[in-house]
C-alpha cells in the first residue's frame, strides 16, 4: 500500500489522550493505535517501595531507536511487530502484536515530542492540554486500580518525578503542535474539527 500518515498526540500523564483516540475509533476505522507505552525500558527491579528508581518520565525511558524503526516501516506500508509491556511488573514481555499497514498512525504517549527523529515523522502534531490536578486525580485512579500501585507510591513518584517530568520534557514540547486541545476529550468542539481533517488525511492517501 502506499505511504501513511501518522498523527501524534501528546500531553501529561492524564490528560486525555485515549479518549481522544476512542473518539477518533468511533467514527474512523481505517487506522492503527500506536502506545508509546509499549516501548518502554524494562525496568524489572522496581516496586512500590522503590517506585522512583526508574525514571519514567524522561525521555530516555523510552526504546526510541525501536519507534523510529517502527513508525518508519508503517509509514512506508509494512507491517511490523509492536512490543508489549506488562505495568505491574515493569518490563517488556515476550510477546509481540502484529500490527497491519493502514492509511493512518495514531501515535500517542506523553514524550511523543521528545524526540526529534520520532516527531520527524509526524504528520500533524496534537498536545493535549490538561490542569494538573484534573491529570493527577486521574493518574491516580488508574494506577491503583490496573497496576497494582498502592496511594503513597503515586503520590511519591507524582512528586518526585512525574510532575518535574511534566515541566522539563512534556510542557516545552507544546511548541511543536499543530493543534492544542484543552481538556482533552472534553472539548467537544476540537474533536469535531479534527475529526474532520482526519478524514480528509484519509480519503487523500
Amino acid at each position: 500500500m502506499a505511504g501513511a500518515k501518522i498523527i501524534g498526540i501528546c500531553g501529561g500523564s492524564g490528560s486525555g489522550k485515549t479518549t481522544i483516540v476512542r473518539k477518533i475509533s468511533e467514527v474512523v476505522s481505517d487506522f492503527v493505535f500506536i502506545p508509546q507505552d509499549n516501548y518502554y525500558k524494562s525496568a524489572e527491579y522496581i516496586s512500590n517501595s522503590n517506585i522512583t528508581a526508574f525514571n519514567f518520565d524522561h525521555p530516555d525511558a523510552f526504546d526510541n531507536e525501536l519507534l523510529v524503526a517502527q513508525l518508519g516501516a508503517l509509514r512506508r506500508g509494512e507491517a511490523i511487530e509492536m512490543p508489549t509491556y506488562d505495568f505491574v511488573h515493569h518490563r517488556r514481555t515476550a510477546e509481540t502484536v502484529r500490527v497491519e499497514p493502514r492509511k493512518l498512525v495514531i501515535f500517542e504517549g506523553i514524550m511523543v515530542f521528545a524526540n526529534r527523529e520520532v516527531r520527524e515523522l509526524l504528520d500533524l502534531k496534537i498536545f493535549v492540554d490538561t490542569p494538573d490536578d484534573i491529570r493527577f486525580i486521574r493518574r491516580l485512579g488508574r494506577d491503583i486500580k490496573e497496576r497494582g500501585r498502592t496511594v503513597d507510591s503515586v503520590i511519591e513518584q507524582y512528586l518526585t518525578v512525574v510532575r518535574p517530568g511534566h515541566y522539563e520534557f512534556i510542557e516545552p514540547t507544546k511548541r511543536y503542535a499543530d493543534i492544542i486541545i484543552p481538556e482533552g476529550g472534553a472539548n467537544e468542539r476540537a474533536l469535531t474539527v479534527l475529526l474532520s481533517f482526519i478524514n480528509s488525511v484519509i480519503a487523500a492517501v
